[in-house]
């Protein structure tokens, strides 16, 4: 366990990197120095060669992360600002957006505001029962400011997003989950059985095939061309299928064939 002040990371069995967002009595709140932890904490899990998967969290149960810190946001006042904070803030979020490989978001609690950009940015999210997703900036009279807003119309689509931002909805677990915002609806905790179900079949897939197939959805959220997609899988092929992986995997499943 490698802890700092507002985040702590955790490395688990079989690659994989629990990284929490340590600030319960700031509702988790995501001030820039603390998202400039993240993602350098985001950026070192993912150049290990053998990582898995991260996981990212909130501590305690009631928010995964509440956004800015409105007080330290306070001083931003003129446009050069601005520019700065929202480049500064949207430069972590990359980190988890272009990191090697997967990042779900565990959503212990509320992601809202700055908080649902977060989790947008990451690949998967599996939400608490309890926990809702909400674009409430204009609450504050602002928009997204770090990349949510497309990563949410790309997600759940132009018409549902508009709604959720104008109407600054807070989406519960089972709409969520039928809107495509979140993978899975987790009802007994991060050590229950809901989320070791959810996780089992990615400990179970090859580290290289799973930066493999990163590497094909960072190409489609950043825009690449079809064909630029198209090569970028060739070049996955090649590296997972002449792995020794790969034919370990063939040789015991056409083993099991012949009986």
């Amino acid at each position: 366990m490698q802890t700092s002040k507002d985040i702590a990371v955790e490395e688990r069995a079989g690659g994989v990197v629990w990284i929490t967002i340590d600030r319960p009595h700031k509702h988790n709140a995501l001030a820039r120095g603390v998202l400039a932890e993240l993602g350098r904490a985001v950026a070192s899990a993912g150049a290990r060669p053998d990582a898995r998967f991260i996981v990212l969290s909130g501590a305690g149960d009631r928010y995964f992360a509440a956004g800015g810190d409105l007080v330290e946001l306070a001083s931003v006042r003129d446009e050069p600002a601005t520019i700065d904070m929202a480049e500064q803030s949207r430069a972590a979020l990359d980190a988890v957006r272009a990191c090697p490989v997967p990042v779900l978001a565990y959503l212990n609690g509320d992601a809202i505001g700055g908080g649902a950009e977060l989790a947008l940015a990451c690949d998967m999210r599996m939400q608490a029962k309890h926990a809702r997703i909400g674009f409430i900036q204009a609450r504050l009279a602002i928009s997204s400011a770090w990349g949510g807003g497309p990563d949410l119309c790309q997600l759940v689509g132009g018409a549902r997003a508009m709604r959720m931002m104008s109407r600054c909805e807070l989406v519960d677990a089972p709409q969520a989950l039928q809107w495509g915002l979140a993978d899975a609806v987790v009802s007994d905790g991060p050590a229950g059985e809901d989320v070791q179900a959810f996780l089992e079949p990615l400990r179970a897939c090859a580290p290289q095939v799973l930066r493999g197939i990163k590497a094909q959805t960072v190409a489609w959220r950043q825009g690449a061309s079809y064909e630029a997609r198209r090569a970028i899988e060739r070049q996955q092929v090649l590296k997972t299928w002449l792995h020794d992986d790969h034919w370990r995997a063939s040789d015991k499943f056409l083993a099991r064939s012949a009986k």
